[in-house]
């Protein structure tokens, strides 16, 4: 599905109203809260900690790809860990009347302001409701940072580059559209670089500026 397709199917989104919902949101949820030197040595020790909980590379120096490997509808998916910013649990979300389907809202980590966005809706898989090991998985690049729903999170694990082969030809949608390759366990590897950089999921650029 191409941009243009996805415009002539549904109606325009106004990015605009969005952008205001968003920055007053920020801004309110911001108020009350300015971490303290404290809060910052450990929210820098937990961001250490998830780093070193990545496997090492394996003895035969093989190239790989360390990944974080979760779940959207019962099956694995991963993306790239060097575009993982953190793991939330996603206990309190603010929904957003007026913004897209896929977007469920926005959540407060620790005085930062990210949306969520739902990859189920926006691929046309199943929804279910948010559990207790429903995660928000902070995405980020130097451009832009939001967080996807992941329905639970599985391990950090690295995966040999030459056993990443291309999506099946079957698969189609917008899914395909976002997707890295697959490998045999099975396992899809979602393109997080993609998934950053496309202007139909990023809403968080509205809080910019």
């Amino acid at each position: 599905m191409t941009p243009s397709e996805t415009e002539s199917d549904s109606p325009a989104i106004d990015w605009e109203r969005i952008r205001k919902r968003l920055q007053a949101a920020q801004e309110i949820l911001q108020r009350g809260f300015a971490p303290s030197p404290a809060q910052k040595a450990t929210i820098l020790r937990q961001r250490a900690k998830a780093l070193s909980a990545v496997p090492a590379a394996p003895a035969d120096a093989r190239e790989t790809l360390a990944v974080l490997v979760f779940e959207l509808d019962g099956e694995p998916y991963a993306l790239e860990l060097s575009f993982v910013r953190e793991v939330y649990p996603l206990t309190d979300i603010t929904p957003l009347p007026g913004t897209p389907p896929f977007v469920l809202g926005i959540i407060n980590v620790r005085g930062e302001i990210f949306s969520v966005v739902n990859l189920k809706t926006f691929f046309g898989l199943p929804n279910s409701p948010l559990t207790p090991q429903s995660k928000a998985i902070i995405l980020e690049s130097e451009a832009m940072s939001f967080a996807i729903l992941a329905d639970a999170t599985r391990q950090v694990q690295r995966i040999p580059i030459e056993a990443i082969q291309p999506p099946p030809a079957t698969l189609a949608g917008l899914q395909a559209r976002y997707v890295r390759g697959v490998t045999n366990r099975p396992l899809t590897l979602l393109d997080a670089a993609k998934i950053l950089s496309d202007p139909q999921l990023v809403v968080n650029d509205a809080t910019e500026g």
